[in-house]
């Protein structure tokens, strides 16, 4: 695993292993939970993980304890995004919650108060999001091992699923108390190192890096609301649906699958609703991890039914599934091995079902091992990989949590409701519990969907660090310049200044000569202060106005006419052309004659800003600027022509002998914007 910042910076700082080792301990120790909440003892069906919450025509909560069974899960997800940073006490708490479902498979027929039975539904929730947090948090000092927890929130679900043989969760005969028990107590031995180091909290978990606080609350609304997205929709009769699409009751009950559909495209419309008010990145981080949640689910199915009965392949499958996607997520190449492990997998459902000449179920009813191994190892190690590799685009921004957590689970549920629609044979939904699993090919194009989304946030993410370093770059070229800058501007000071002062003080006692160095050297001492200042506070990026810089360089023999209206540059650029225009009056005092002047006309025009230098000097031939830069002499072609040319602009000089000269300076628009 790589241990480095999340955040997007050049330098890469290798944190010590007593920072993130504990935290690393109680993520394993987290998902420990995940396999114990996903393995229940009694399951009429499919284990709650691989199965679908489907609640049609229910009418809504039927009175306080209803109601109390829907609220729970949401109250613990609220709590969880809310307490980000206590999440080693939110997994302590999620394992005791799973206690009393312990205590009942203990004891099968002791009364249970139903009241108990709202505790392991809550404590699962807040697993989840703790155990993210968990991940979040170690993408700060251990990148690898935060993509490598957040990958195992899906591998430890597929693990769980399977934990429990054919007999187990199909007949509900087999009752693993002693394995629930003992990973119970290990998870919360392996807590106590975390939550001592964390005792104050985690503040990495919680605080996204460069975030405000009401960037963080919308995440936390966010994520609670598409938890809570169930309880509005359990009110969804088939009556009110049959309303609502404009169809009879009679219709719209003969097709139970339309119903479901429907159901989860509100579902998908609102979470994705819900994930964009969060951000972009959390949009794209909860559909690509729903995505490859939906991808999972029938191959699972499929190939936990065909390794039911096979002692110990139906959980070493799985295990060796989620420890190969949590690996892919902890390397380096997190992101094309993630998107490559999702193409294999593809690939390996659509050669499954070709084999089976479109019945993949076959390999469940004949068991068959081999396939069912590829299949599972591949598709949940793409799954779990490709959730990885979107963790730490998703933790530099606080949004881990709430992303990978309710807003990609919920999107998955409404995704998964809303293709059952396409489960038919001959017009007509089919009864078995395999019926997913039968369509394989909607899982191998799911799983290349999975892939290509993980490679375009792969590489959002790799734009973004780049932007990030360049701006780095930027902030430190600038304070070295702006310490350079004080550091010459104390020499100035110290020297040519004070020598500056002095001339103008004593040369008027030299008589004519010496009074008019003693102006000179006044107005030089001006402009240089002028210049030292504008130097230590101007921000090459920032605009200014253009006309206030021209206009300083008035004097008794240059005449300056700029627009009534600002001409905003920005400022390393107005700083260019400024010494341009200076080096160009230079050029006039020291060449066009004594008695020259010099007009000085800046115009901004609809596509760039021009600024001209004319004088009615002596003028010189047109061929001389190229004579005296083949002689070395290269004023004009550096101080003005080059300087202008960096901002993007282009330098006209036109003179004749006894004619003056004039200098055009033209810088586009289009230029500037760029810069």
């Amino acid at each position: 695993m790589d241990a480095t910042t999340a955040r997007p910076s050049p330098a890469v700082v290798a944190a010590p292993a007593s920072r993130w080792l504990p935290a690393a301990l109680a993520g394993v120790a987290g998902c420990l939970l995940l396999v114990v909440a996903t393995s229940p003892p009694a399951v009429a069906g499919l284990p709650p993980f691989l199965d679908t919450p489907i609640d049609n025509g229910s009418g809504g909560p039927a009175n306080l304890r209803d109601w109390l069974f829907l609220l729970a899960p949401v109250i613990a997800t609220a709590l969880g995004l809310a307490l980000l940073r206590w999440w080693p006490y939110l997994l302590a708490a999620a394992a005791l919650m799973a206690v009393p479902g312990v205590v009942m498979e203990w004891n099968f027929t002791a009364a249970y108060p139903w009241a108990l039975a709202l505790l392991p539904p809550a404590g699962y929730a807040l697993a989840i999001v703790a155990l993210l947090a968990c991940a979040q948090g170690l993408t700060r000092t251990a990148i690898g091992w935060g993509a490598c927890i957040a990958a195992l929130t899906l591998g430890s679900r597929l693990v769980g699923a399977a934990m429990t043989d054919g007999v187990g969760w199909l007949l509900s005969s087999h009752r693993p108390a002693a394995w629930h028990s003992a990973l119970i107590g290990v998870s919360l031995a392996g807590l106590v190192p975390a939550a001592w180091i964390h005792r104050r909290g985690d503040p990495a978990a919680a605080s996204p890096a460069g975030k405000r606080s009401w960037q963080r609350a919308r995440l936390v609304v966010a994520g609670t609301l598409a938890a809570s997205l169930s309880i509005p929709l359990s009110f969804l009769t088939t009556q009110s649906l049959a309303n609502l699409l404009g169809v009879t009751w009679s219709a719209l009950d003969r097709h139970a699958f339309a119903q479901t559909a429907v159901i989860g495209a509100i579902t998908l419309v609102t979470v994705t609703l819900l994930a964009a008010l969060a951000g972009l990145w959390p949009l794209a981080g909860a559909m690509t991890a729903a995505v490859a949640q939906m991808a999972v689910i029938a191959p699972a199915i499929l190939t936990v039914t065909a390794l039911g009965y096979n002692d110990p392949l139906r959980w070493l499958v799985p295990l060796a599934g989620a420890a190969l996607g949590a690996a892919v997520a902890g390397s380096r190449l997190r992101v094309p091995l993630a998107a490559t492990l999702a193409i294999l997998a593809a690939m390996a459902l659509f050669i499954a079902y070709g084999a089976t000449t479109g019945d993949p179920e076959k390999l469940a009813d004949q068991r068959i091992v081999i396939p069912s191994v590829l299949i599972l190892v591949l598709s949940a190690s793409a799954a779990g990989a490709v959730i990885g590799a979107a963790a730490p685009a998703l933790a530099i921004r606080g949004a881990l949590p709430a992303v990978v957590g309710p807003l990609a689970g919920t999107l998955a549920v409404g995704g998964l409701q809303t293709i059952q629609v396409t489960y038919l044979r001959d017009g007509e939904p089919e009864p078995s519990i395999l019926s997913p699993a039968s369509h394989l090919t909607t899982s191998g194009i799911l799983m290349l969907v999975a892939g290509a989304s993980i490679g375009g946030l792969g590489f959002a993410q790799l734009l973004a660090a780049r932007r990030a370093e360049r701006k780095h770059a930027e902030q430190i070229r600038r304070e070295a310049a702006a310490a350079e800058r004080d550091r010459l501007g104390r020499s100035i000071h110290d020297g040519v200044l004070q020598v500056l002062a002095l001339v103008q003080r004593q040369g008027s006692e030299l008589g004519a000569e010496g009074s008019e160095l003693a102006a000179l050297a006044g107005e030089q001492e001006v402009a240089l202060r002028g210049l030292l200042a504008g130097a230590a506070n101007t921000d090459p990026g920032a605009a200014e106005d253009l006309r206030g810089l021209v206009q300083a360089l008035a004097a008794p023999d240059v005449e300056v006419a700029t627009p009534a209206q600002a001409v905003e540059l920005p400022s390393g650029i107005a700083a260019e052309v400024v010494a341009a225009v200076r080096a160009a009056l230079d050029n006039v005092r020291k060449h066009a004659g004594a008695d020259a002047r010099a007009w000085i006309l800046l115009e901004d025009e609809q596509d760039g800003v021009r600024v001209t230098v004319r004088d009615d000097g002596v003028g010189f031939p047109p061929e001389r600027p190229g004579e005296a830069a083949a002689a070395g002499r290269l004023g004009i072609a550096q101080s003005m022509r080059g300087r202008i040319a960096d901002c993007g602009g282009t330098t006209t000089i036109e003179s004749r002998p006894g004619e003056g000269t004039e200098v055009e300076f033209w810088i586009p628009r289009a230029r500037q914007a760029r810069r």
